[in-house]
């Protein structure tokens, strides 16, 4: 046993039964001595219930998870190089394909008998734009080792556009012959200021398009970082009154250990009574009988 085939077996289970199985197993190395292995076990986190549901996406539907990352990664690059027509078509994209593949990852849940609701399965998108723009979380998500949603992330913030994502400078102007003009010599070339302006004029028309599409992408981040804050807020309250259940279960099976102990040990007291109750009987008994004698050989 190792905490990697642990940490696998434990975030398939259901997060229900998480915390039990985890105990469990921590329990089972303590026992055998490697305290080492049982401090790497009980540090495994609980992951909520959108955490898990997506993961299971990775686990049980690699393919279509690949084929995730690999948007992630078109989209990535499109922001870089400020691909306006690019980012337009992948920012349709993956709206498509994380609505299917959060009603995918709903359906997967339901034949593992946890139930996802409407704030869960958003909890479950939010993860997916995360997985899409940042590459850390994709591979802690590939990983299936997401323990909770990743902060609500707006577009592709980090990733700076390459120095080659600017349209080249215009060329130097010839004259009819060919030949350079002679107002420029060739060992200095200057652009002209009409060329200097129509790239700057393409470049902020390409940084325009890129962030149209990206305040589009971030209007949706900022519905989906709501519903988050109004789903968070529903499982926090949840998980409070888990621990609390919990804690109550904890000290009402304390309760009744008490108890059991205490009606074996009454049990004990009354066969121990008894038995003593019999032999002082018997004793009484043999008395008499003496006594009886006694009078009767006197008379």
């Amino acid at each position: 046993m190792d905490v990697e085939s642990v940490a696998v077996e434990l975030y398939e289970c259901v997060p229900s039964e998480f915390t039990a199985a985890r105990d469990e197993y921590a329990a089972r190395a303590r026992k055998a001595g490697d305290r080492q292995l049982a401090a790497a076990i009980a540090a495994l986190r609980k992951p909520t219930v959108a955490a898990w549901t997506a993961g299971l996406l990775a686990r049980r539907r690699p393919e279509e998870a690949h084929s995730l990352i690999q948007l992630g990664e078109a989209l990535r690059a499109a922001h870089r190089t400020l691909d306006a027509g690019q980012l337009r078509r992948l920012s349709h994209d993956q709206h498509v394909v994380i609505g299917e593949l959060a009603r995918t990852a709903r359906t997967l849940a339901a034949e593992a008998g946890q139930t996802v609701s409407e704030p869960v399965l958003h909890e479950v998108e939010q993860i997916l734009h995360a997985v899409l723009a940042d590459a850390d979380v994709a591979e802690q998500w590939m990983g299936g080792r997401l323990v909770k949603a990743p902060d609500a992330v707006s577009g592709f913030t980090g990733l700076e556009p390459e120095p080659g994502a600017a349209p080249p400078p215009a060329k130097q102007p010839v004259g009819p012959a060919g030949s350079r003009s002679e107002k420029t010599p060739p060992s200095e070339p200057e652009p002209a200021p009409d060329a200097d302006a129509a790239a700057g004029r393409a470049r902020r028309e390409r940084v325009e398009a890129a962030r149209t599409v990206l305040a589009e992408a971030q209007g949706e981040a900022e519905r989906v970082e709501e519903e988050h804050a109004a789903a968070q807020e529903l499982a926090d309250r949840a998980g409070a009154a888990v621990e609390e259940a919990e804690e109550d279960v904890r000290a009402a099976r304390e309760r009744l250990e008490a108890a059991r102990a205490a009606r074996a040990d009454a049990a004990t007291a009354v066969r121990d009574a008894g038995r003593a109750a019999a032999q002082a009987r018997r004793q009484a008994q043999t008395a008499a009988r003496q006594v009886e004698r006694l009078t009767g050989s006197e008379g």
